[in-house]
């Protein structure tokens, strides 16, 4: 079992992704909608559907992103904080 803990190698300046996933879920929204609607026009309603469901999704996910991005920066420990000691793996 891995157990995941700060070691103080972490970088400094680490960035979160969520700027990124915003603008790529806005990508995907526009080509979901657009499919959706072309495939309706097409008359393919299973190609439109399934555009219809990628849309829910791309929807919920941006829901999510915009949420995370609303709540801020979290805690994260400072320099002056000192690595977490590993634990003691001596279970003989």
């Amino acid at each position: 079992m891995v157990i995941w803990m700060r070691t103080g190698s972490e970088p400094v300046t680490a960035r979160s992704a969520l700027r990124m996933r915003f603008w790529l879920s806005l990508w995907g929204l526009a080509w979901a909608v657009f499919g959706t609607i072309a495939f309706l026009l097409a008359g393919r309603p299973g190609w439109a559907v399934a555009c219809g469901l990628l849309w829910l999704v791309v929807t919920v996910d941006l829901a999510r992103i915009l949420r995370h991005l609303r709540q801020g920066p979290h805690y994260q420990p400072g320099r002056d904080v000192p690595p977490y000691r590993p634990p003691d793996d001596s279970r003989s």
